[in-house]
């Protein structure tokens, strides 16, 4: 129930209420003194709770999938919204949060960071005489031109009766461009008086014009002509339908033609991944070799909001004329380009254009049956490649390996789901960190809609560990429990968010790709042949890690309220006792969090990546 409480209006109270008006509910990050009147403020008059972190990159991280799953959760048709936000204090707080701001730039998540500032008369002193205060520096406006190349609109607030205009843009800026706003508040304006809120903060839809709708029609028209001149597309949803909830348009769209489907790795679970037609992650060369080769079978391919980065084409940097992407507000088709063109009206818009030229599913034909006319040898069906994956036939004394790892955790994924089809459900949220986790998780089944959360193009390591804070708070009444997959090194960059998961009563599953202490992916871009038996040419040196016995954490963050268990697994007969434990709901292990170090062999890697180095390492 919102809290509602009489009082004199102030600053710090508006920016409160504002937030709570969006959707928050929690606000994440590290207090300090110039951060301690607004949380007071916040505490006394709205139902906003703090969950202070022990890092400011951590809090980060949270409030990033805090804001992704709440906004993959929240109801279209009742005008539901969603952010993030997370708080610090100047310079010494900000600029250790501007990884995960970037971070939340670059892959379009809405969120607000908040600076609370010195006051205005200490930098009036400053001016005057030259004195600096804790945490100043000499240059006044060197935390917001920082921030300004990070975020949609980035505010000083020194005027509390300019402050409600400045945080209403900046929130409605949020909204609407879906990407992070930056409010720095200087520490004597948070019980300055303003007045109460007036009225609600709403996204502001970008117009649909004449000229829009006509780049539209020729873009599309282009796209149909691609289709009539390759024949048998595939599409390949994107990261921007994640982001616009355009879920419902493009399975109207794969429903109403029959044509395949694939997505990237960021947007993986953007739909059921039980939809009929669904084909698996492709990922460039670091595809599954049997995705590859049916994407690649294809006539022609139409991405539909894919952001290409050097993950998601793995390898493979070149669209040809047998392209169509729509992507960042434009179109490509081979080597033309129509701006301007909005993703939902061009969906919708090419859905009505193939019905029109080919029939209701008149795209439905056996691509497969196409393909091997063309001399391709390809399966007749991606669905036996998808349900292999769900095998777990491994002895019990076999030692795990990536590949045998996520094998053995997609069986356990499927056993747990329930129902089918498209309504079939998961108790897990799954949450991948980057590199070798990355790319072992995009094969994982993931039967529910938005159950599968990475970073994908910003992909700073160590995100898992803050973003599980995040969504478990986040979809904690929907009980989802975070299933986390993380490399050694990726973890000890943000181990200490064990102590949050810990104080919020979560009850987290960590995976620990421990390969002997080693920067695996670091080590195949810099020189793959390392992983084929051969010398490092010094690159070795650099990816040793310093190994951690990171099971006997859980003593370290573990209380008396909130127990935490450590395992070490080798072999999948470990894994299968440990997740049976899992499993079962009246095992004592789920009442706190679980790291699980899995240890690994330092020259294993996800087959995945053996393109590598065959192109690097010849015979």
């Amino acid at each position: 129930m919102t809290r509602t409480k009489t009082g004199a209006w102030n600053v710090g109270r508006y920016l409160a209420t504002r937030l709570q008006q969006l959707g928050v509910t929690h606000l994440f990050g590290v207090p300090g003194d110039h951060l301690g009147p607004f949380l007071s403020i916040m505490q006394e008059t709205t139902d906003v709770q703090w969950v202070g972190t022990p890092t400011e990159v951590g809090a980060g991280y949270a409030a990033d999938a805090y804001a992704r799953a709440k906004a993959a959760d929240a109801d279209l048709d009742k005008g539901e919204v969603a952010i993030g936000a997370v708080a610090v204090t100047y310079s010494v707080g900000s600029f250790n949060l501007l990884n995960p701001i970037g971070g939340a730039y670059v892959e379009n998540v809405p969120l607000v960071a908040i600076n609370a500032a010195p006051s205005y008369e200490q930098w009036l002193n400053y001016q005057a005489i030259g004195l600096l205060t804790s945490h100043m520096s000499q240059r006044r406006e060197s935390n917001l031109d920082v921030y300004r190349q990070v975020t949609v609109d980035a505010q000083v607030i020194s005027n509390a009766a300019l402050a409600p205009v400045q945080i209403d843009t900046a929130l409605t800026a949020c909204l609407s461009e879906s990407r992070p706003v930056y409010l720095e508040i200087m520490d004597d304006v948070w019980k300055a008086p303003c007045p109460e809120p007036k009225g609600t903060i709403e996204r502001r839809e970008r117009p649909y014009t004449a000229r829009n709708d006509e780049m539209c029609q020729v873009a599309v028209k282009a796209t149909v002509e691609m289709i009539d001149r390759h024949r048998n597309p595939i599409l390949w949803a994107g990261e921007e339908i994640a982001r616009q909830r355009l879920e419902g348009k493009f399975t109207a769209l794969v429903e109403s033609t029959g044509i395949p489907f694939c997505t990237t790795i960021g947007a993986k679970s953007v739909v059921s991944e039980n939809t009929p037609g669904f084909s698996g992650v492709y990922n460039g060369k670091a595809s599954d070799p049997k995705v590859r080769e049916t994407f690649k079978a294809h006539g022609c391919r139409i991405g539909l909001g894919t952001w290409s980065t050097s993950k998601n084409l793995g390898g493979e940097q070149a669209l040809g004329d047998d392209w169509a992407v729509a992507v960042r507000d434009g179109v490509s088709v081979g080597a033309r380009y129509f701006p301007s063109v909005q993703l939902p009206h061009f969906i919708e818009e090419l859905g009505r254009a193939l019905r029109e030229r080919y029939g209701d599913r008149g795209l439905a034909a056996d691509a497969f049956t196409y393909a091997h006319g063309q001399g391709l040898d390809v399966p007749a069906s991606t669905d036996a490649y998808l349900s292999g994956l769900s095998s777990s036939d491994q002895s019990a004394d076999l030692p795990v390996t990536y590949d045998s790892f996520f094998e053995h955790i997609s069986a356990f994924l499927q056993e747990q789901t329930t129902g089918s089809g498209t309504g079939a459900t998961t108790p897990y949220t799954v949450i991948s960190d980057a590199a070798f986790a990355l790319i072992g998780s995009m094969n994982l089944r993931m039967p529910e809609r938005a159950s599968y959360i990475a970073q994908n193009s910003w992909l700073s390591i160590g995100y898992s560990v803050g973003a599980t804070t995040g969504i478990a708070l986040a979809r904690k009444r929907r009980n989802k429990r975070p299933l986390v997959f993380v490399g050694d090194g990726s973890f000890q960059e943000t181990c200490q968010e064990l102590a949050t998961h810990v104080r919020q009563l979560l009850n987290p599953v960590i995976f620990v790709l421990d390969n002997e202490g080693f920067y695996g992916i670091e080590q195949m871009l810099v020189n793959p042949c390392y992983f084929k038996g051969r010398t490092s040419d010094g690159a070795d040196f650099y990816n040793v890690l310093h190994p951690w016995n990171y099971d006997r954490l859980a003593e370290v963050f573990g209380s008396e309220k909130t127990p935490m268990t450590g395992e070490q697994i080798h072999s999948h007969g470990q894994l299968s006792a440990l997740l049976d434990r899992i499993a079962n709901p009246e095992d004592t292990i789920n009442t706190g969090p679980t790291l699980a170090q899995i240890r690994l062999a330092r020259h294993d890697y996800p087959k995945a990546m053996t393109y590598k180095i065959k192109e690097k390492c010849p015979d």
